[in-house]
């Protein structure tokens, strides 16, 4: 009886050690695993076009000629993105138009007040349709320029040309050249 009453202690030993490992608050451990996602939505690309050129039509020799950004000769950029996104806009503006005899250069210059955004769909510098911001200076545009509720956007840009004296007769041209991207905000 003596190799049983060992085996049964040694038994009844190692289920006491099992439940008091199993029961031991030291010795739990619980584990979960929980799944989370990442999402975003892409907004639509931004569309920048040049409908209408600044023109200044016919200028004389020595005669300044301004150009109003409310004239039907402004020149016109349309925007069309996501709408009421805000965006950064900068306007690389020439210091001469090029032309004439022997590629002459003819002085242009923009006033602080020479540019107007306009946030809704109108494209016609004669009829600002609202919202937006009016004879801004088209060197430093507002930081947090927003697309309308629409998508859309037009900037409407004046200027002035100032001939010299002895300016070569022709035609005359430079480029103006627009970046606009979103801020992200």
């Amino acid at each position: 009886m003596h190799t049983f009453s060992k085996m049964k202690l040694q038994g009844l030993l190692i289920a006491v050690l099992a439940v008091a490992f199993v029961i031991s608050p030291s010795m739990v451990r619980s584990q979960d695993v929980a799944n989370g996602s990442a999402t975003a939505t892409l907004l639509a690309a931004l569309v920048v076009a040049a409908p209408n050129a600044l023109a200044f039509g016919n200028v004389y020799q020595g005669v300044a000629k301004v150009v109003p950004n409310n004239d039907a000769n402004a020149g016109v950029f349309t925007i069309a993105g996501a709408a009421s996104a805000q965006l950064s806009i900068y306007m690389q503006l020439p210091d001469y138009l090029a032309g004439g005899v022997g590629n002459d250069r003819m002085v242009v210059a923009f006033s602080t007040t020479d540019a107007t955004v306009d946030s809704t769909v109108n494209i016609d510098p004669t009829t600002p349709g609202g919202g937006g911001w009016p004879n801004t200076n088209p060197h430093a545009f507002p930081t947090a320029t927003c697309l309308g509720g629409g998508g859309h956007a037009a900037i409407f840009l004046g200027g002035k040309v100032i001939p010299s004296v002895n300016q070569t007769a022709g035609a005359y041209q430079a480029d103006i050249v627009l970046t606009v991207s979103y801020t992200g905000s």
